[in-house]
């Protein structure tokens, strides 16, 4: 992972990653991404890859969508729901995701053009991990993603990206698997989307 400081890349140690984070890339054999470059997961639990290596474009365009966010936490929040979308965007046709549905998963019969919990959760984590390292996130920063699950209310499993804002602590979850291909990701409170199902 690298982190901008004073306009230049810097090195970080995996270690520095939380245990939360680290176990997203470890459990499926990826590096964590660089200001440079992300794996993107696809094809359910990352069965198939692709490397998104940031264009200078690339760092412009998120740099804008990011900067509509600076006047507050709420609209840096929106801002990453758009910089969500562009993700989505950028891949989709790389990768085939541009007919991906909401809430696929093995029941959808079309793994290859689709992501499921698990890629989405890494996916939008390694995004939120660059938009940090290049310091574009002035209100959160990312959090250890987040599970559910009760068998007992009929809540089927789910995990997700988390950002953590900076002054109340409160962590907010950025989910793409619920929606479909360039739709607004879900963002809400963990507590608020614990209970959903």
């Amino acid at each position: 992972m690298l982190l901008m400081a004073n306009g230049v890349d810097h090195p970080v140690e995996a270690a520095e990653l939380s245990p939360g984070i680290s176990q997203l890339y470890t459990s499926v054999s990826i590096n964590p991404p660089t200001a440079e470059s992300m794996t993107v997961c696809y094809g359910f639990v990352c069965r198939r890859r692709e490397s998104l290596d940031f264009t200078a474009a690339d760092r412009a365009a998120l740099g804008r969508v990011l900067a509509a966010g600076r006047s507050s936490a709420a609209a840096e929040r929106r801002a990453v729901q758009k910089a969500v979308v562009w993700f989505d965007r950028r891949m989709g046709s790389i990768l085939g995701t541009d007919r991906r549905v909401a809430r696929a998963d093995f029941r959808a019969g079309d793994d290859k053009h689709n992501f499921d919990c698990w890629d989405t959760t890494r996916n939008v984590t390694s995004l939120l991990l660059v938009l940090q390292g290049w310091g574009l996130l002035k209100f959160h920063t990312v959090g250890n993603p987040r599970y559910r699950g009760n068998a007992l209310v009929l809540q089927t499993p789910h995990n997700t990206a988390v950002l953590v804002e900076r002054t109340t602590r409160v962590e907010w979850v950025v989910d793409m698997w619920t929606r479909g291909f360039a739709q607004l990701p879900d963002v809400m409170t963990v507590d608020q989307w614990t209970k959903q199902n």
